[in-house]
């Protein structure tokens, strides 16, 4: 039986805290959110339970953003349709990055901020995050364009940074020439 997810609003003060690095074992709680986390993100990508459910099309979440401060991310990407892999990274640290910036070109969103914000988001085309996985197995990820904006992202609300932190308000547009937009 799916039951919503009680995701943060961006008002709430915990979504600008600091999350704390998780022990291993994990919990029964947090293995059982990770699975909910992965069947919401998966349903909000597919347009018949998006609808059914009523939920926003979402790619990525952290504990955060569900009122835990703890450094887990789950992101579920939809690489060709109807076909997905799912990321669940532990204590996620980015350990390499491009020269090369991008942004999104519609800009980017978050299921924690219920408004349109406009503006580019600055990101690295391609990034290296070494983590764990929900059994303690030291993970490396490499992940480009896309997958490497939602990595900065969640990983972003793991130290209290949400994505309109990152918009330059005095220029929240580029121009193809001075970044790439994708």
């Amino acid at each position: 039986m799916f039951k919503k997810l009680n995701i943060l609003d961006e008002k709430d003060k915990r979504l600008r805290m600091i999350s704390k690095d998780v022990q291993f074992p994990l919990s029964a709680e947090d293995k059982e959110l990770i699975d909910r986390m992965i069947e919401e993100l998966t349903y909000s990508q597919i347009e018949e339970y998006e609808k059914k459910y009523n939920l926003r099309p979402g790619t990525g979440l952290a504990f955060p953003q569900l009122g835990l401060l703890k450094r887990i991310i789950v992101i579920v990407d939809e690489y060709e349709k109807g076909k997905f892999e799912n990321y669940v990274v532990v204590n996620p640290v980015i350990v390499s990055n491009s020269k090369e910036m991008i942004a999104a070109d519609v800009g980017e969103g978050c299921l924690s901020v219920n408004r349109e914000v406009e503006g580019h988001v600055p990101r690295y085309a391609r990034v290296t995050v070494e983590g764990y996985d929900i059994d303690g197995n030291k993970i490396k990820i490499r992940a480009r364009e896309e997958l490497a904006i939602a990595f900065q992202h969640e990983i972003d609300h793991l130290n209290g940074i949400l994505f309109f932190d990152r918009i330059n308000k005095d220029k929240p547009f580029f121009s193809e020439y001075e970044i790439r937009l994708i």
